[in-house]
């Protein structure tokens, strides 16, 4: 088997490559190699330069790069069918043309490592050396520890900013872009970012937050951002309405869960002339006012929605539009409509009751064996009447007034929205936002980032893009294998695995021979709406 390897001369500074032949040693028992020097690798773009004398001729050097592979100049069999659905998909949805234009002398570098990324679940990048021996991919030469460090230090926040603008113009300006953000753990103890924070999966390290934003429709993410992991969701809106204008993006639909919601956001995106649709608590004032006008004919047969199993409404109200103005001194008021959807679901009410009232009983075995907690205090005092007598001890009653008052609104659930639809269409684009969780979860599991090790801010900002790129391509398989009803019969990992054993041969001379294709692995091609492989 063929590799690339490379070595630095430390007295001219030079990088030269050399291809690397193992073949086994008798007489030792052993592995061995044999190097022959191809050439020298340009600083600027990466590309082997062939050196005077050694090289080959430069009409068939020309017509290599053309293609954008290093040269061939030995036989090789290597693993194809999953790369090349890579690459086909990257065509599709115009990632390795922008890839190309942000960073054309580091995208195929950037690719290959997406590419190992996704195919081998979990693995660390040292092992990317094997992977690339095996595999026909983008870049076509190894890449080591230090030439990724070297990659992700040039990954700069203009050139990222400059992808994310691209991606953005090819989300459908019409559809509702979904945002949330995740915690992604550290150990490092250097990074600026890393702070103890509410994490989301009651990690007990320090934290960094990740907030992303994906295409309701596309069901592919387009921008990032990556936040200091004490910082609160709510907190969060005002600089991604900052971020989102600077790329170019005036005419935006949020859609978000009720962890963004508050008073100075809402005023914000009415400001911006924005359209959202954000999930509220049920216990908020203006949100109950309304749901007391409609309560007792909510649970009508006109409001049942048979397709999810609940009842629907939607109410047509104000907000109390706030406007600061330091620089005047004063602050605007005024009146925006706004929509409210309501939801009653029968199985849910049951749900919340039953674990209500379980907590009432525990409440209440606390204070009756003279063993109440600090942290229960408020509950203690809202839901019961507490009597301590020297004979009977302790004995709770239940306020009954304030626990039919509680369960008065079990079962039920908020959206509110500045832009005109039913309340179905609205928990519609509401339940789709899961898209940005699974995604989360495709992050952390599948690429390795449950918990960060990098200890340097370059080092770990590079390799967040690239795990990025590596996001879109499982994000777009991921939707049309649902499409399709793949996950009936596949797992993602085993579709992967169905297309990458098929191989791809390659010699000097010759164009790339495709190995054979059953009909199973063409239908999986035709499912992910790409052309299976043919011979070049």
């Amino acid at each position: 088997m063929a590799a690339i390897v490379y070595q630095k001369d430390k007295r001219s500074n030079i990088t030269y490559a050399y291809e690397s032949i193992s073949y086994w040693d008798k007489e030792k028992q052993q592995s061995r190699a044999k190097r022959k020097l191809i050439g020298r690798v340009d600083q600027q773009t990466g590309e082997i330069v062939p050196t005077d004398g050694r090289g080959r001729k430069k009409k068939e050097i020309d017509e290599v790069t053309k293609c954008g592979r290093t040269p061939i100049n030995v036989a090789a069999r290597s693993y194809y069918g999953a790369t090349y659905l890579f690459d086909a998909i990257g065509e599709k949805i115009g990632l390795i043309a922008d890839l190309k234009e942000c960073f054309p002398a580091q995208y195929k570098q950037i690719l290959s490592i997406a590419y190992y990324l996704i195919l081998e679940e979990n693995n660390p990048l040292f092992r990317f050396e094997k992977w690339s021996i095996l595999h026909k991919h983008p870049y076509s030469q190894t890449i080591t520890s230090q030439r990724s460090s070297e990659l992700f230090a040039s990954i700069t926040e203009e050139k990222k900013n400059a992808f994310f603008r691209l991606q953005g113009k090819r989300r459908n300006e019409k559809e509702f872009w979904a945002y949330d953000t995740t915690s992604i753990s550290s150990f490092s103890e250097h990074l600026r970012q890393v702070q103890y924070g509410n994490n989301k999966e009651n990690d007990r390290l320090p934290q960094f937050n990740l907030a992303m934003v994906f295409g309701e429709t596309s069901n592919l993410p387009f921008y990032y951002r990556k936040l200091a992991g004490n910082i609160p969701d709510s907190k969060t809106i005002r600089n991604l309405l900052a971020d989102l204008d600077v790329l170019g993006f005036s005419k935006v639909k949020l859609v978000m869960d009720r962890g963004f919601y508050s008073e100075v956001n809402i005023n914000s995106l009415y400001k911006d002339h924005l359209k959202f649709l954000i999930a509220v608590k049920t216990s908020l004032t203006f949100v109950r006012k309304e749901l007391d006008t409609i309560y007792d004919g909510f649970r009508s047969f006109d409001c049942y929605s048979e397709k999810y199993e609940l009842y629907a409404k939607t109410v047509t109200t104000e907000w109390d539009y706030h406007l600061e103005r330091p620089y005047k001194g004063d602050t605007i008021t005024d009146k925006r409509r706004l929509y409210i959807h309501y939801y009653y679901n029968i199985d849910k009410a049951a749900d919340d009751e039953k674990s209500f009232d379980r907590n009432l009983i525990e409440l209440r075995r606390e204070l009756e064996s003279g063993k109440p907690m600090t942290e229960h205090e408020k509950a203690y005092k809202k839901y019961f009447t507490i009597r301590t007598t020297p004979v009977r001890g302790t004995k709770a009653t239940i306020n009954e007034q304030a626990v039919a008052k509680a369960k008065r609104y079990f079962g039920f659930f908020s959206l509110i929205s500045n832009e005109t639809m039913d309340a179905i269409t609205a928990l519609e684009i509401y339940r789709n936002k899961d898209v940005v969780e699974k995604a989360f979860g495709n992050l952390k599991e599948r690429l390795n980032m449950r918990r960060t090790l990098v200890s340097s801010e370059q080092s770990l900002d590079g390799k967040l893009f690239v795990e990025f790129i590596a996001l879109i391509y499982l994000s777009y398989i991921k939707k049309k294998m649902q499409e399709a009803g793949l996950f009936g019969k596949y797992t993602m990992q085993g579709l992967l695995d169905k297309l990458d054993v098929i191989e791809c041969f390659e010699e000097p001379g010759h164009a790339v021979r495709v190995g054979e294709i059953l009909e199973k692995q063409k239908e999986l091609y035709v499912a992910m709406d790409i052309r299976p492989p043919v011979s070049l």
